[in-house]
């Protein structure tokens, strides 16, 4: 049975994982008979929104790790304990927490850093050759993962995608319910929420990467 390691970056499509991406990931990966272990760095987020109002909320704080194991129904590890050999392949939803607390996209736009947890974990899969499928905005990482001219989408965003581009992505327009594939890198993306406005249309794009990333597994 195929193990998939699942990174999550909080619990709330404004300031961490998107929680309907990341549901709809773990039920695609068991509807297809694999099982799956979910990480997520323990450190503070980049801030604390108020998703009724869209506010930042200044007094709170909230942990990653642990707003991760919300979605996870308690069962997320710290990145700190994953070891490569254990897995088949790698996924990261998307949401806000990718480009705020996995990486600092959000902040610092084309000169984002990733989190050195998360880079290291990311690039063992990339060095490996082992599969890993980036959806919604978590490929703005891959040009630091993968070096430049790997490929990948975030959906049509021409001024996301021109960003993208200039820090060394090979950006492809994609639509929700598909995906784009880098055979030689393993890699495979698909813009999920970027351009999804419902469930079915998030999880017709989701279910197509984690069943090529599972084939890519074999």
């Amino acid at each position: 049975m195929k193990n998939i390691a699942v990174i999550l970056s909080g619990c709330g499509v404004y300031d961490g994982a998107e929680i309907h991406e990341s549901v709809l990931t773990l039920l695609a990966i068991e509807q297809a008979g694999a099982k799956y272990r979910c990480f997520a760095p323990n450190i503070n987020q980049h801030h604390v929104i108020n998703h009724v109002t869209g506010q930042v909320m200044e007094q709170e704080q909230r942990n990653v790790l642990v707003e991760s194991a919300r979605i996870s129904r308690g069962d997320t590890e710290d990145l700190t304990e994953f070891y490569i050999d254990e897995f088949d392949a790698l996924i990261v939803p998307g949401g806000f927490g990718a480009a705020k607390n996995l990486s600092d996209f959000a902040i610092n736009g084309e000169a984002i850093a990733v989190n050195e947890q998360v880079l290291s974990v990311c690039q063992a899969f990339a060095k490996a050759k082992k599969p890993a499928g980036y959806m919604c905005i978590a490929p703005v990482m891959i040009p630091l993962i993968y070096g430049k001219n790997a490929t990948a989408t975030i959906g049509n965003d021409t001024a996301l995608a021109e960003s993208l581009n200039n820090i060394g992505l090979v950006h492809q327009c994609c639509e929700v319910n598909d995906i784009v594939v880098d055979e030689e890198r393993q890699l495979v993306s698909t813009p999920a929420y970027m351009l999804a406005t419902s469930l079915v249309e998030a999880a017709s794009g989701i279910n197509k990467l984690v069943e090529k990333v599972l084939k890519m597994a074999d």
